[in-house]
């Protein structure tokens, strides 16, 4: 079982995120995963750093700890062109840490450059078209490629890494479950689905299989509750909803009758262990073996010396009941 901390760019600051990246290494993580995003979910989230720049300094101060993005949009904000150089780069730069997080995107972050917001059928199609040019461009040398909605013309990554990066695919169904296991080297995604685990391996895919899990560690549950819901309360709005709002501004109001009591179902909240241990397992029992720890809490060195302390070692031993 390989542990992750959810480095959560839209809370808070470039800097701050670097800091908790060298933290996460000293308590014994796997992997930090961070998001890419170009606004928060939330207006009081406050932060947005580009990704990249985030990845480069971590890669500096750090020395074991992998790197993996949760997750990319390699379309529309970006051409997929430009993230097989990042990511190429990226790698180096880690010394062959980091793993490329793709998925289809959100509004909130692809409407910023005015080219529209395709429907889901044509993302999944854009999303496909750009994980074959970035493989194309990791073999190395000019490469073009003239598909139904991308186009790459004499490109070249120039630096590349002697292994390419892996690529883990984000899947919110069946489908893209099976686009991880033929494109990709895992798969990634943010909900307890043995379903979308199913499809990945029927499909072929036989890699690592990352999920994210909620947890808000505080001193006392109410207190972990109302910063879990003042942190997270857009997820429970549901993937149908978050891929398709354009700004915070439309998810302060889709939000607005979730309340702190609300939180309790889907994260691990307070003080105590159990809780938190029980809803990681829930994604071991649904078949994932790379969990990335989201702390929704309001103190992130609590929420390390809590992980240390107490659920370092279980959650390395959990297994499938």
């Amino acid at each position: 079982m390989q542990i992750g901390y959810k480095l959560f760019a839209e809370a808070y600051s470039p800097q701050e995120l670097v800091r908790q990246a060298v933290r996460a290494e000293a308590a014994g993580f796997d992997f930090v995963e961070i998001s890419d995003h170009y606004h928060p979910w939330l207006e009081n989230h406050g932060h947005s750093g580009f990704a990249w720049s985030i990845l480069a300094a971590i890669a500096a101060t750090t020395d074991r700890i992998g790197l993996v993005t949760g997750v990319t949009c390699p379309f529309i904000r970006y051409h997929p062109a430009i993230i097989a150089q990042a990511a190429a780069t990226t790698a180096l730069l880690s010394d062959g840490r980091f793993t490329l997080g793709v998925g289809s995107g959100e509004r909130l972050n692809e409407h910023v450059v005015g080219r529209g917001w395709p429907a889901v059928a044509q993302r999944q199609a854009m999303l496909r078209e750009s994980l074959e040019i970035i493989r194309l461009l990791w073999l190395g040398g000019y490469r073009s490629y003239q598909g139904e909605h991308l186009a790459l013309e004499d490109a070249r990554v120039f630096d590349l890494p002697d292994t390419p990066p892996g690529i883990a695919i984000a899947a919110g169904g069946p489908g893209s479950a099976r686009l991880a296991a033929e494109l990709g080297d895992a798969l990634f995604t943010t909900e307890p689905r043995a379903d979308l685990v199913r499809a990945y391996t029927e499909a072929g895919g036989g890699g690592a299989r990352y999920a994210e899990i909620p947890l808000a560690w505080a001193p006392d549950d109410a207190t972990a509750l109302a910063s879990a819901h003042e942190k997270f309360r857009f997820g429970l709005t549901g993937w149908k909803v978050q891929s398709e709002l354009p700004n915070p501004v439309n998810f302060e109001a889709a939000t607005a009758f979730i309340s702190p009591g609300h939180m309790q179902d889907t994260f691990g909240y307070g003080p105590g262990a159990a809780g938190h241990l029980a809803v990681a397992q829930r994604f071991v029992d649904a078949g994932y073996d790379h969990l990335a720890l989201i702390n929704a809490g309001p103190d992130p060195d609590g929420f390390f010396d809590f992980y240390t302390a107490e659920l370092a070692a279980p959650l390395r031993h959990m297994r499938s009941d």
